[in-house]
């Protein structure tokens, strides 16, 4: 549990902004209220009232509002400030409870902490409400919301429960194989469930990578030879010179990369090395570092101003999916439009780049509106829920060691699922979770 002090800070972002909140928690956060305000609002009623400092001084009028525990964000005594958000009157107010007694600013994430450890939110919703916090596309909103409101924490806690279930009937033949009310064997019934359970956190941890497109985007990368119209597309889509375009070949020498929204998606686009044989250093490390993210992209959009390019030396090892792309459609002969080739574009009159669009569109993952997103999106949740189904698998291949190094084996996959939602066993990964937030979140 939380210690004893009573933390306070701005939680509605930054200033100056029409209305400030200003969030406090803990055992006395009555009383600080009581203090800067002359009582107590009845709880989860919005009050209109003075905010004063500690020589009576009135600093703003705002609305108050308290939230007893243990039914708050955090489980704690809360309380909220909102009042005219200038600068002053923020850090005026900041400083009135700075100088009471018991009360500290809080530090980032320290809200959300307190909700974990007191049981209002488990890990998943704790990293889903920090993704929901950042999210910039639709679809990263849905996905978000989902964990936050605990979709997917539904999904572990049930599987937990079989597991447990399972654990419970082996204990119980076990230890009272005598009784006539004990079944004589649980594998027709727990063996069986278990091998569900097996195929349904395969298939899971299948769907993790359309989870974790929605959450980090889908990666595609721009390549092909010098002076092929690289640095151009990545302009011409992000609206902007984000990258240098000259005709000298070898002007980009590192990987740019801009976002986009594509149907509520959340695109990263890379601009690239031009790809060719060089002795320039420095060129070819940026060679080497196209390469690289060639290997780590979901797609490729391989570009040349060359209609018969030898677009499989341009590919080299990369494995993944592709769209040739013929650029500078606006200096082609239409009758030398002649090639392997699937799109033809200008960035000089846009011909062809609703086409390319469309194209990286059908990449993207296909989720109808009313889909659930109860989708894994982290590598400490793939971690886990791998350990989980190499313990299952253990178990179930276990079958002539005996029923307690069987069921050895389901705890030991509890455990593991366990430490997806924060059960057990997860105090070294806390620092590192809310350091994500903000301060007042």
């Amino acid at each position: 549990m939380p210690g004893t002090e009573t933390i306070f800070a701005l939680s509605s972002g930054g200033l100056p902004s029409g209305v400030a909140i200003i969030r406090i928690s803990g055992p006395a956060a009555g009383h600080a209220v009581e203090m800067a305000c002359g009582r107590i609002p009845t709880p989860r009623r919005a009050v209109l009232a003075s905010i004063r400092n500690r020589n009576s001084e009135e600093i703003d009028k705002g609305l108050v509002l308290f939230f007893p525990g243990p039914n708050s964000f955090t489980g704690e005594d809360c309380a909220e400030l909102h009042i005219h958000g200038g600068r002053a009157t923020v850090r005026a107010t900041l400083d009135a409870l700075a100088g009471m007694e018991g009360l500290r600013p809080a530090e980032a994430g320290e809200f959300s902490r307190r909700a974990f450890l007191n049981g209002r939110m488990d890990l998943v919703e704790v990293e889903g409400l920090a993704d929901l916090i950042a999210a910039e596309t639709e679809m990263q909103r849905r996905l978000a919301a989902e964990q936050a409101a605990g979709g997917l924490s539904r999904v572990y806690d049930s599987w937990a429960k079989r597991l447990t279930h399972a654990r419970a009937m082996i204990e119980a033949e076990l230890d009272f194989a005598d009784e006539d009310d004990v079944p004589g064997s649980v594998a027709s019934s727990i063996w069986r469930d278990m091998q569900a359970l097996q195929q349904e956190i395969i298939h899971h941890i299948a769907a993790g990578k359309v989870g974790e497109i929605v959450r980090d985007g889908l990666n595609v990368v721009i390549a092909g030879p010098p002076n092929a119209g690289k640095s151009s597309l990545l302009n011409h889509l992000a609206r902007r010179d984000v990258a240098i375009v000259t005709d000298i070949p070898g002007t980009t020498r590192d990987v740019l990369h801009v976002d986009l929204d594509l149907s509520g998606f959340a695109v990263r686009l890379f601009d690239t090395a031009g790809l060719r044989e060089t002795e320039d250093i420095v060129e070819r490390e940026g060679i080497r570092r196209t390469q690289l993210s060639m290997e780590q992209a979901h797609l490729v959009l391989l570009l040349s101003e060359r209609p018969q390019e030898d677009w499989a030396a341009l590919v080299g090892a990369y494995a993944g999916p592709t769209i040739r792309v013929l650029t500078k459609s606006d200096r082609q002969d239409m009758a030398c439009r002649q090639g392997q080739f699937d799109i033809t574009i200008s960035t000089a009159t846009g011909e062809g780049i609703e086409a390319l669009l469309s194209a990286i569109e059908s990449y993207l993952p296909d989720l109808d509106a009313g889909s659930a997103l109860a989708l894994p999106t982290r590598r400490r949740h793939f971690d886990n829920l791998a350990e989980a189904l190499d313990e299952i698998a253990n178990a179930l291949e276990a079958d002539g060691a005996g029923l307690d190094i069987q069921a050895e084996y389901l705890r030991l996959a509890g455990q593991a699922l366990g430490r997806v939602t924060g059960r057990v066993d997860v105090e070294n990964l806390l620092d590192v979770i809310f350091s994500e937030f903000c301060i007042g979140k």
